[in-house]
């Protein structure tokens, strides 16, 4: 499978790491920690709505918004492996205890959650999606973008993201480098060429999640880098300099 895009323009945003400077910094040191600092206070969104969303969600509408602040687009897909898991953690805490469910809580525990948000937040009734496929969720959501494309669409914009995860999961899920959140603006064009590779019987599982390891990717200026996809396959992007 091969296709090819263009990429406008990219947010991204995590604990200690909210600027673009500092992106592009992050990006040029393969050994960087894990995330650590300040959630950053969030720039696009009322305080009173932003304290009603998880962190993931929050990250996930403000760089969305900041990106449709300069850009037009004919629709946005979110992904995300997680989704609310950490408001559906706390519901599913509350009844195992016998204890009072927020309805608030649980109205935003859906998985387009943040993609609701962007369009009541923006007051932007833009045609929106939402993609869960494991941890090929970002990838999942560049060949949905790519797809849209295909058919007509001008620009996509599209937002990966996942929040905090419950203390409860921290043995089956890699939690060092979340919350985060990626947003990216895609058009038709040849410039990133994207093919899936078959992946040799053993490898080595990055810790960074798909849209962090192709923001790294890209922003260090490597002609050629991959984006692992669980046991199988990995995605194998190239830049026509």
């Amino acid at each position: 499978m091969k296709f090819t895009l263009d990429m406008l323009d990219w947010r991204a945003l995590a604990p200690g790491v909210n600027s673009c400077e500092h992106w592009i910094q992050w990006a040029h040191r393969p050994d960087a920690d894990k995330f650590s600092g300040e959630i950053p206070k969030s720039a696009q969104i009322p305080m009173m709505t932003a304290r009603r969303m998880s962190i993931g969600s929050r990250f996930a509408v403000d760089i969305g918004l900041s990106l449709l602040e300069n850009y037009k687009v004919d629709a946005a897909i979110f992904t995300s492996r997680h989704g609310e898991l950490e408001k559906t953690g706390r519901i599913l805490h509350n009844l195992a205890n016998e204890e009072p469910v927020s309805p608030t809580e649980f109205s935003m525990s859906v998985h387009n959650t943040a993609a609701g948000w962007l369009t009541i937040t923006g007051k932007n009734p833009l045609p929106v999606t939402s993609l869960a496929a494991g941890d090929d969720s970002f990838q999942q959501g560049m060949l949905e973008a790519q797809s849209m494309l295909s058919a007509g669409a001008s620009r996509i914009m599209l937002v990966d993201f996942d929040g905090q995860i419950p203390a409860i999961y921290n043995e089956s899920v890699n939690s060092e480098f979340l919350p985060y959140a990626v947003a990216i603006i895609l058009t038709a064009g040849d410039t990133l060429q994207c093919e899936r590779v078959s992946m040799p019987d053993e490898h080595q599982r990055l810790p960074l999640t798909q849209s962090l390891q192709f923001l790294r990717g890209y922003l260090s200026a490597t002609p050629v880098f991959d984006v692992s996809a669980g046991n199988r396959h990995r995605w194998q992007w190239s830049r026509n300099l």
